[in-house]
């Protein structure tokens, strides 16, 4: 599935907060909720293609989302003893709700356009360098250790510079919104310039020693 055509216009959603993929980055999820449980047995048996978004409050009981979020394939599956789902979800491409669609299903579905990052389906169409992410990988490091998260670096390395800037986005410790702000990016030149944005005020309060809400 390589063609923007291709793609459902109607998705099952699945609001995660403070959770985003990009296209080409594989995330493992712990279905347990019988709602999702439900949605990802309805996916299974047609194309496996979930939308992954963020809600704008999760204390809701049927919360706002993002207009934005990535749609994911699952390219692994598995049932445990306890009647949990353990999938792999690989990103596709970012999507943009058009609305929500009315249904007698547990879970949430929602009519979707792709066009807008219609490039996302395209392989390696995002080309950086190295030099260009040098001050970056420094801060993102200090930032991690000071908020006591660890990265296996050397892997990261082993991935091409876009999928990598994209999984330090993803498991960074920034806020929901500012995750948004990553996801809605075009490119990965605008995402790596928002990136250092958001970088530079989590050095500048730690050098201030202000907490961080």
């Amino acid at each position: 599935m390589n063609k923007i055509e291709n793609l459902p216009k109607k998705i099952s959603i699945f609001p995660l907060s403070n959770f985003i993929i990009f296209p080409n980055t594989s995330v493992p999820l712990n279905i347990f909720e019988p709602r999702y449980i439900k949605m990802i047995s309805d996916s299974m048996k047609t194309d496996r293609i979930i939308g992954m978004i963020q809600p704008k409050n999760q204390r809701e009981k049927t919360p706002e989302l993002y207009s934005i979020g990535c749609a994911g394939k699952i390219t692994s599956f598995e049932e445990t003893d306890d009647g949990r789902y353990l999938i792999i979800v690989k990103g596709i491409s970012r999507f943009k709700i058009l609305k929500e669609i009315d249904n007698n299903k547990p879970y949430r579905e929602c009519e979707v356009s792709f066009n807008e990052y219609n490039k996302d389906v395209i392989n390696n169409y995002n080309e950086i360098k190295f030099s260009d992410l040098e001050l970056i990988f420094k801060n993102l490091k200090s930032v991690f250790k000071k908020k006591g998260y660890i990265i296996n670096w050397k892997d990261l390395e082993k991935q091409s510079l876009d999928q990598t800037i994209n999984a330090l986005a993803m498991t960074s410790p920034f806020s929901l919104e500012e995750k948004q702000v990553l996801l809605e990016t075009i490119d990965i030149n605008n995402r790596k310039t928002k990136l250092e944005k958001i970088l530079n005020t989590y050095v500048v309060d730690n050098f201030n020693n202000k907490t961080i809400q």
